[in-house]
């Protein structure tokens, strides 16, 4: 067991800062801008819903692993079962990969960098995104040190420039319209809606998947005890919970303060590119480009690399490591020219079931110390969060009609908070709560370990 008082007193602020760098990627931009744009006055409250979603959930989730003792997304949720935790971890992993993240990371980039200097798109994303995903599937073939190289030098000169973006329009607003009134749906419970929001940056998903890397960095500092690794993890969480909030409430102070500048965005990324625009003219808007560009090609190869890693650990019989980096490279080409708005559009569903399945993962793992190793909890808890989830998916698909309007009717009904998106709430917390008294009246079996 190790002692906590050997660990070097700079670890959770090496560690927080290693989270932040983590979790703020390019993609995230655009989120907390589009929020501040439609939610008007509203845009405070709103903000502190999508703060919860998007730092305070993945921060805890990363605490849930260091005190469950499953640092892997299969280990969190094998105890519903095996097929679960199989199931759950691909689709997990596709939805931070190919299937969404990965291809919003080049269109993002085609917002920011390539659109704004173009007349008529045409053929032109297309183009992009063969170019993007080419060197994504060059470099991560064979990456060497181009990723230290970038994250070293590249990252922070993004979040440099990043800053010289917000600081001017603090020292020179924006003309805008005072108290504007919120756009639907941030009319409506606005904190609510923040925190659905928060869903699209993908983080509390992705902080499964990436609290093995900094339990095993902690590790490597010299905290190998659980209770350790666990009061670093929190001290740690809370340094990256400081940069991450300034940051996203700086970006929804932007997108609130930009309607008059750039009226009638599709989405963030447009507003992103026409405040830089606004601001630094031609030079600046490239200088910006660039970084963006980079920074969400560093992202895309970082993404495609883990998910073929991951893919190849689970179906050892399957293709290579090279061949998943090929099939998604390649997947995610093809998914990225469907543009940012229909990407976003269809991942929202995706995410609406997939959140509330993370978000009780996470509690069953904080709750891991009082549950004992009965899997009666995770099992009931879970399924009835799988039910509930269903009619959110619905609810949220771009395309309706008669029968998922039925779907969701019937939900609305049964379901407290479903018309708003937490219909699955009350099912956990019923769920949990006859999952952990059933396994104290059968009798908890003995603790069989933890995997990893």
């Amino acid at each position: 067991m190790s002692d906590l008082r050997t660990v070097p007193k700079h670890t959770a602020l090496l560690i927080g800062l290693m989270i932040f760098g983590l979790f703020f990627g390019a993609g995230n931009l655009i989120f907390p801008v589009e929020l501040g744009r439609l939610a008007g006055h509203s845009a405070p409250v709103t903000a502190a819903g999508f703060l919860v979603t998007a730092v305070g959930i993945p921060i805890v989730a990363i605490i849930s692993s260091a005190v469950s003792g499953c640092s892997s997304v299969h280990g969190m949720t094998s105890r519903v079962s095996s097929q679960y935790a199989t199931i759950f971890t691909c689709l997990l992993y596709l939805t931070i990969g190919p299937a969404f993240a990965i291809p919003r990371t080049a269109t993002v980039s085609y917002e920011v960098g390539v659109a704004p200097f173009i007349q008529g798109h045409g053929p032109a994303l297309p183009i992009f995104t063969i170019v993007f995903f080419a060197m994504t599937l060059v470099a991560a073939l064979k990456p060497g040190k181009l990723m230290d190289w970038v994250g070293r030098y590249l990252t922070p000169l993004f979040l440099a420039l990043l800053a010289i973006l917000i600081v001017a329009p603090l020292i020179h607003p924006m003309p805008t319209v005072a108290n504007r009134p919120p756009q639907p749906p941030y009319d409506h419970q606005p904190f609510m809606h923040g925190f659905l929001d928060g869903y699209n940056t993908m983080d509390a998903l992705a902080s499964l998947a990436f609290a093995i890397v900094i339990i095993e960095a902690i590790n490597q500092r010299g905290s190998t005890g659980r209770r350790d690794v666990t009061h670093i993890t929190i001290r740690a969480g809370l340094v990256a919970t400081i940069p991450l909030t300034l940051v996203y409430v700086s970006l929804a102070w932007l997108g609130r303060t930009s309607t008059l500048v750039v009226p009638n965005a599709a989405n963030g990324g447009v507003v992103l590119a026409g405040v830089s625009r606004h601001y630094y003219g031609t030079a600046g808007q490239v200088l910006i480009a660039a970084i963006v560009l980079v920074a969400c090609l560093k992202t895309a190869i970082g993404l495609v690399v883990a998910c073929a890693e991951i893919f190849r650990r689970m179906f050892p019989a399957g293709p290579s490591v090279r061949s998943w980096v090929v099939i998604f490279s390649v997947a995610s080409a093809i998914i990225a020219n469907a543009g940012l708005t229909t990407i976003i559009a269809w991942s929202t569903p995706v995410l609406m079931f997939l959140y509330p399945l993370a978000i009780t993962a996470i509690i069953l793992g904080l709750l891991d110390p009082w549950l004992g190793a009965s899997r009666l909890p995770h099992r009931i808890m879970t399924g009835c969060v799988v039910l509930a989830a269903l009619p959110d998916l619905v609810r949220a698909l771009p395309i309706q009609g008669s029968g998922t309007r039925a779907i969701t009717h019937v939900a609305d009904m049964v379901l407290p908070w479903a018309s708003d998106g937490l219909g699955w709430g009350l099912p956990a917390i019923i769920g949990l709560a006859a999952g952990w008294g059933a396994s104290l009246i059968l009798g908890r079996p003995r603790r069989w370990g933890t995997s990893s």
